[in-house]
């Protein structure tokens, strides 16, 4: 009987196995996908948060334009065609549009999205002003602002992506319209100061909350920044944030700068504005240097951790200042031409155009009048004709008097 219990031993065994099973096999292989996961997010991660390189504004209208790109253009299609081309990198660069995505790697990043929205809001900025540029075309230009418009973290559709091609797809159709010398440009000089005013507004809100992360407010006096001015300061765990995202504006506006310089030269060389728009756009630059810390530091004064959030606070509200320049000379030039000071006066070589009076009688030929007017030699033998014919005419006149009776 004992081979029985045997038997009975075994298969209860293998009942409890089935109804107790181990599984302690299984979270080896988990454990192996979460690592291998894990190790593939973090280097896309990487990779999605490299800063995309500038455009070329000499390449970008001629590549956008295709097999019309060698044919010459009216003026703005630099403009519209490097404006094109940021919106476009939004969604084209690796990993693609990030500020809606909501899973990894995507929903753990925050620098990358904070670069797109210093990007996105420029761009806003840039085609909102286009339709005062291009009045004949407010139609097509009013499309790529409706497809910029919100705030940029739609994920469901129509997601922000959507937007975004439909505003590139209005830039390009505005692009083809200004190709060939017969199409009509932009107005010179229209809509600058509108856009000059909208960047002014961003850099010095983006320059106060820059600073309001640095260590202390008394290190803010050569940015000339009122201390009471600033909002709260920013936490610590945002301070990269705001710090990136004046990265994307400086990426931005540093081609837009050139895009514009380019189709408005003769305006900015008229105002006298060209130095400074390159000291501008070289401020700009200036944000946009390497970073070799592997995180956003906001150290205090020359202790050994460096200050990011200040330095670039710095260029940012230096780039206000010319901003706000620019603008100021723009108005002025405008106000003179509306007033016709601007207006080429006659040389002061050629002679003024001077009636002469009938009764102007010079002692002699060649000394000026009264009034400083010099007599030409046809006015004097007319003046000597006319005294000859009232001699003449007193003669005789004497000659029919009769003579006087003496007196008896």
């Amino acid at each position: 009987m004992a081979w029985m219990g045997k038997g009975g031993a075994r298969r209860r065994e293998r009942v409890e196995a089935l109804e107790r099973p181990e599984y302690g096999w299984i979270w080896k292989p988990l454990l192996t996908l979460l690592v291998i996961y894990l190790v593939v997010t973090l280097a896309l991660g990487v990779w999605w948060s490299r800063t995309p390189p500038p455009h070329s504004v000499e390449q970008v209208p001629m590549e956008r334009r295709g097999d019309a790109g060698g044919e010459p253009a009216a003026r703005g299609a630099v403009t519209v065609a490097t404006l094109a081309s940021i919106v476009e990198t939004l969604y084209a660069k690796p990993g693609g549009y990030l500020r809606n995505d909501r899973l990894p790697p995507g929903l753990w990043l925050d620098n990358m999205p904070s670069w797109e929205r210093g990007v996105l809001d420029q761009a806003k900025d840039l085609a909102r002003a286009l339709p005062s540029m291009h009045p004949d075309e407010v139609e097509r230009l009013e499309e790529a602002v409706r497809g910029l418009a919100g705030d940029g973290l739609d994920w469901y559709r129509p997601a922000t992506e959507t937007h975004l091609v439909a505003a590139v797809a209005a830039l390009d159709s505005e692009l083809a319209a200004l190709g060939g010398m017969q199409a009509e440009g932009f107005v010179p000089g229209a809509g600058l100061r509108r856009w000059l005013a909208d960047v002014g507004v961003r850099l010095d809100d983006l320059s106060l909350r820059l600073a309001s992360g640095a260590g202390g407010h008394q290190l803010l006096r050569e940015l000339a920044i009122d201390s009471e001015a600033l909002p709260e300061g920013t936490p610590w765990y945002r301070v990269d944030n705001v710090f990136f995202e004046a990265r994307g504006t400086g990426w931005a506006l540093v081609q837009m700068l050139e895009g514009v310089q380019r189709d408005q030269a003769d305006v900015l060389e008229s105002a006298g504005v060209t130095a400074r728009w390159e000291r501008l756009r070289a401020e700009l630059a200036m944000t946009q240097r390497r970073l070799w810390s592997p995180v956003v530091m906001s150290g205090s004064g020359f202790g050994p951790f460096a200050n990011h959030t200040l330095v670039m606070a710095l260029h940012v509200s230096r780039a206000r200042d010319l901003v706000e320049e620019i603008a100021t000379a723009l108005a002025e030039s405008d106000a003179l031409e509306a007033s016709g000071d601007g207006v080429i006066q006659a040389p002061a070589s050629e002679p003024e155009v001077v009636e002469v009076t009938r009764d102007a009688s010079p002692e002699r030929q060649g000394e000026p009048q009264a009034g400083g007017q010099d007599v030409t030699p046809e006015d004097v033998n007319q003046e000597e004709a006319s005294s000859q014919e009232e001699a003449s005419s007193q003669e005789e006149a004497g000659q029919e008097e009769p003579a006087p009776q003496a007196s008896e």
